[in-house]
């Protein structure tokens, strides 16, 4: 040992995992925290569905089990102060989606005062062993819906637990951290009655708990916690113990781009809209590990591609209408990023300068698409709200499945026995104006095909690139049908119109892998990633939000996006392609400027626009939560989603002695010390008595 950090690292054993945080909206919480503002330090034992806790524990569990655990502890849902009770609940099924009663106890009381905290395994074969598993709600973000039946089950599967709160840390361990966490938990068992044990050390210490804060317009207050949105905090990993640092922000931006570029100096911008959309935020029950590979990002790697293909295709400056792609971000929380256009766009601002909502034909959105294969066929789903205009759309659709017959790409009407639209950011323009002309191009019909839909689960290996190719081309070649008014499903314009395997390919390894994940190729070639391991969570905002941020302010995934699209979109600036300050004040936007230190000038119409709520604005440094507007249905219903603050976020092993023990070693020591003490005492009066008998 040659320093004291040696010494930790010989005593700690540092757990990689992806911790579970706390939320809090307008009427409560959800998610976890440690209980108070210490760390939680228990044994570790393996759980057993018939076994009761006999003292405080920190539970490994099996995801075979994690629905049954979780189903045992619901904790009581958290009333504002001065609220009654009848007014929390109608506030809760308002937000929170409660149809019965506030439950506000435990199921298992006996067992879950004795649950201090929780270690979820990982293991590679899991997909395959479970018929599915999603945290999320039954109908997902239900009281958004532009229609009555909120009762409907798109997700079936779903259990909703992440929707509650739990006063206990919860940690889903990496691979190889569940490996060795079961070895300590079949050595606890096997010297249950040692004096020795292995415990776990969390430290999930979240400052809406310590302050007491526990609504978000408290905690936006007090300053313990920041808006979910636009911007998103990096994860550090200290030297000798693993946490998550609360120290920096990236913003995630939502971005849009046109194809043809906007020329924002002319006054006659009539052209009919086309707006495509899809998403990039996913959610999980673990902060971190939120990948959501079917839903959303599926959709789009779907929306890219087709972008792609139509970049290759000649003549887009003379398309009949003005083709607008959409990225949205905070979709998973109250879709924040499709409320925030749709509130730009009334306010005209300089994010959204060029684009007119009265000139929005159709609203075209991209939702899952991995799993639109089945027996070598590429089934889709087209899910509308009827009007002369999505008419029009869906014979286009048709007309482009018609074009590619030959590769197997089919596409149905919606059941006419669904309530309406599933679960998408298309709602939100119909809360808004309800004869918006929409499509939502899905890989299911009338439930989730997606088994684990806001699961850390919904990764890579849950999707199929074919269908995603297959829904690229589709897209792609129906646009281009609906802005160039050409109906010949045989013309070689759109039969050349074909989305990349290969790009495809690396989109998903770039974007949902993390080898190599962001520091990939395609993305290498935009951007200089500041992470590896891609993360769809939403994040926080922090600071005023700008539609003009510099780069060090976008996290990495938005910029790529941003990049990608500008490219693809893109025209040549002029003669000159590098990058200079006549760029942008020229119309221009710079591309690639992290990659060569220059960059190189394009005409392209593309732009970040934060995400955030509606209902928040920031003033003198605070976040003030606006008194809701009846002129705004959405934003009444708005729940405020804010994410508390933390300092450090750790999870660390090792071996303690037990009490008794230490006891029994001190009364150890105090008796010999007692014995030795009287044996000198005798002693020396012998030694003495005999010199004296001398």
């Amino acid at each position: 040992m040659e320093s004291v950090p040696d010494l930790q690292k010989s005593m700690y054993m540092v757990v990689d995992g992806y911790p579970c945080v706390r939320l809090v909206n307008l009427s409560g919480e959800i998610g976890c925290s440690n209980p108070g503002r210490d760390k939680v330090v228990a044994p570790i034992i393996k759980y057993k569905n018939n076994k009761e806790l006999g003292l405080p524990s920190a539970i490994l569990l099996s995801m075979d089990d994690v629905q049954g655990f979780f189903s045992r502890y619901v904790l009581p849902i958290t009333m504002r102060t001065g609220e009654s009770c009848s007014n929390t609940e109608l506030v809760l099924r308002k937000h929170l989606n409660v149809k019965d009663h506030i439950q506000r106890i435990s199921n298992d009381s006996s067992f879950a005062s004795n649950v201090a905290g929780v270690l979820v395994e990982s293991r590679v074969e899991i997909q395959h062993k479970l018929k599915g598993f999603s945290p999320a709600r039954k109908f997902p973000q239900a009281e958004f819906a532009p229609y009555h039946n909120t009762t409907y089950e798109w997700n079936p599967i779903g259990s909703g637990f992440m929707w509650k709160s739990y006063n206990f840390p919860v940690f889903l361990l990496s691979e190889s951290s569940t490996s060795t966490l079961e070895e300590i938990a079949m050595k606890n068992e096997k010297t249950e009655k040692a004096y020795t044990t292995n415990v776990a050390e969390f430290d999930v210490v979240m400052q809406t708990t310590k302050v007491g804060t526990h609504d978000s317009e408290s905690c936006l207050k007090e300053e313990t916690c920041l808006p979910l949105g636009g911007y998103r905090w990096l994860d550090q990993r200290g030297e000798s113990y693993a946490a998550l640092d609360f120290y920096a922000s990236i913003c995630e931006f939502y971005v849009w781009s046109a194809v043809p570029p906007i020329n924002n100096s002319s006054s006659n911008q009539s052209k009919p809209i086309i707006l495509t959309v899809a998403s990039m935020d996913a959610a999980s029950f673990f902060r971190d590990k939120s990948l959501g590979a079917d839903s959303p990002i599926s959709g789009l790697i779907s929306l890219l591609a087709a972008v792609d293909a139509l970049s290759h295709v000649d003549g887009l400056d003379n398309l009949n209408k003005q083709l607008v792609f959409l990225v949205f971000t905070g979709e998973a929380w109250g879709y924040l990023g499709s409320r925030r256009f749709l509130l730009e766009l009334d306010q005209q601002s300089d994010a959204v300068r060029g684009l007119n909502s009265s000139l929005i034909q159709l609203v075209m959105e991209i939702g899952s698409t991995g799993k639109g294969f089945s027996q070598g066929n590429k089934t889709f789903f087209a899910h509308t709200q009827v009007s002369s205009d999505t008419n029009e759309a869906l014979d286009a659709l048709k007309l482009a499945q018609e074009s590619l017959k030959s590769e197997g790409v089919t596409v149905s009407n919606a059941s006419s026995s669904n309530p309406g639209i599933p679960p998408s950011s298309l709602m939100a323009f119909l809360r808004k104006n309800s004869s918006t002309s929409g499509i939502v191009l899905e890989d299911f019909d009338t439930v989730f095909a997606n088994k684990f839909y806001h699961s850390h689960l919904d990764d890579s290996a849950n999707i199929n690139s074919s269908a995603i190719v297959a829904a690229a081309s589709l897209v792609a070649r129906t646009l281009y049908v609906l802005a160039s008014d050409k109906k010949d499903s045989t013309s070689s314009a759109l039969s050349s119109i074909n989305a990349n395997a290969s790009l495809v390919e690396e989109l998903i390894s770039c974007l949902l892998d993390c080898d190599p994940g962001l520091s990939c190729e395609l993305v290498s070639s935009y951007i200089t990633s500041v992470d590896t391991c891609p993360s769809h969570y939403v994040g926080v905002v922090l600071g005023e939000p700008s539609s003009t941020p510099s780069p060090n302010q976008v996290d990495d995934i938005s910029r790529f996006v941003w990049n990608f699209l500008a490219d693809r979109t893109s025209t040549p600036k002029g003669n000159t392609t590098v990058c200079s300050k006549d760029c942008s004040n020229n119309g221009g936007v710079c591309i690639r400027a992290e990659t060569n230190g220059k960059g190189i000038c394009v005409n392209s119409t593309t732009r970040y626009v934060p995400a955030y709520s509606t209902r928040l604005k920031l003033d003198s440094g605070t976040w003030k939560v606006l008194p809701p507007n009846s002129s705004d249905p959405m934003g009444m219903l708005d729940p405020v989603w804010t994410e508390s603050n933390w300092n450090t976020i750790g999870l660390r092993v090792y071996t303690v002695q037990e009490a008794a023990y230490d006891r029994l070693v001190l009364l150890g020591g105090i008796s010999v010390t007692v014995l030795a003490y009287l044996a000198i005492v005798l002693t020396r009066a012998y030694i003495t008595k005999a010199l004296k008998q001398d």
